[in-house]
C-alpha cells in the first residue's frame, strides 16, 4: 500500500468535484472549489476522522468495500477506480463488477431528485437509488452474492414478489427471464451471469421452464403496477436509460399528467418511507 500516493490521489479527485454535481448546495462561505473532506466521508458512508486519516496517509489498509464506496462518492472512472485499488494494495475489481456505479449514471441519478429512480446492472443488481426510489421500491436487497440480483430473489423468495399485484406475477416472470437471456448472451462467457442462471435452474422449476422456452426480449419502457404499503397500487411508466457498455441501467418511474398515479407520486415525496398506518414515531 502506498499511503502517501493514495492520500494525494483522493485529495486530487475530491478537489475536482463541484458540490452541485453530487446534489450539495454551494454556499457563499465555501472556501474550497471542490468537496470538503466531511462531504466525501458522508457520501461514502465513512467517518470524517477515518477519511481524513486516509488523505493524510495515516489510515489503515482500507477494505475493498470502502474503496468501492469512495470510488462512487468521488465519481471515479473505471481506470481511476482501478488505480485507487492498486494504490491501496488491493486487486482491482473484475471487469463489469457490480460494485462500481458508472459516474455518468450517478450524475443522472443526482438530477432526478423529484423522480423515483435507481441504477441497476443488466443482471438486476441494484447499485444505487435516490430517496424517492427507496420510498417507492423499498430495500434493494443484499449487496453481494446471488441474492443481490432481484431476478434470483424473484424466483427463490416469494416475499420479494409483494411489490407487485399477484395477477401481474406471470408477466413479470416472463419479462425477467427474457431480459436476462439477452444480458447473458451479451456477456458471453461471463462467470457471474452463467452462475446466476445455473443457480436459478436448480432452485426454480418456473425459471427453468421459462428459460427453456428460449424467449428473449430486452426490457425498455413498460407500464408497471407497484404496491406501496401506504399509498396502495401505483400504475407507473418505467423508463430505462442504458450505459454505453450495456451493463448498467438507470430506471426511473413517471406517471401521466392528471392521472391518479401522478397524485400518488406527489404524495410519495411527502410521505417518503413513513408507514402512516402504524403508531407515530417519537
Amino acid at each position: 500500500m502506498d499511503a502517501a500516493e493514495l492520500g494525494a490521489f483522493l485529495a486530487s479527485r475530491r478537489a475536482r468535484i463541484r458540490p452541485a454535481e453530487v446534489g450539495l448546495p454551494t454556499g457563499p462561505r465555501r472556501r474550497v472549489p471542490g468537496l470538503r473532506r466531511d462531504e466525501v466521508a458522508v457520501l461514502a458512508g465513512a467517518s470524517v476522522e477515518y477519511y481524513t486519516e486516509l488523505e493524510q496517509g495515516r489510515g489503515a489498509h482500507p477494505s475493498a468495500s470502502v474503496l468501492a464506496a469512495l470510488a462512487r462518492a468521488l465519481r471515479l472512472s473505471d481506470d481511476e477506480r482501478d488505480h485507487l485499488f492498486h494504490l491501496a494494495g488491493r486487486a482491482a475489481p473484475a471487469t463489469g463488477a457490480a460494485a462500481h456505479v458508472q459516474p455518468s449514471m450517478l450524475a443522472l441519478l443526482d438530477h432526478l431528485e423529484g423522480t423515483p429512480a435507481r441504477v441497476t446492472t443488466d443482471l438486476h443488481v441494484t447499485l444505487a437509488q435516490n430517496r424517492l426510489g427507496a420510498a417507492l421500491l423499498g430495500d434493494p436487497g443484499p449487496g453481494s452474492g446471488p441474492a443481490a440480483s432481484s431476478v434470483h430473489r424473484w424466483f427463490t423468495d416469494p416475499a420479494s414478489r409483494a411489490l407487485y399485484p399477484a395477477e401481474d406475477h406471470p408477466r413479470h416472470s416472463r419479462d425477467l427471464v427474457a431480459d436476462l437471456r439477452a444480458a447473458v448472451a451479451r456477456r458471453g462467457r461471463d462467470p457471474e451471469a452463467r452462475d446466476l442462471v445455473d443457480r436459478l435452474r436448480v432452485r426454480s422449476a418456473e425459471f427453468t421452464a421459462l428459460w427453456d422456452s428460449g424467449d428473449v426480449a430486452v426490457r425498455r419502457s413498460l407500464r408497471k403496477r407497484i404496491v406501496h404499503p401506504t399509498l396502495g397500487v401505483l400504475e407507473l411508466d418505467c423508463q430505462r436509460l442504458v450505459s454505453e457498455d450495456g451493463r448498467q441501467r438507470l430506471l426511473f418511474f413517471t406517471a401521466p399528467a392528471g392521472s391518479p398515479a401522478a397524485g400518488q407520486l406527489d404524495l410519495l415525496a411527502v410521505v417518503g418511507r413513513q408507514d402512516l398506518t402504524g403508531p407515530p414515531r417519537r
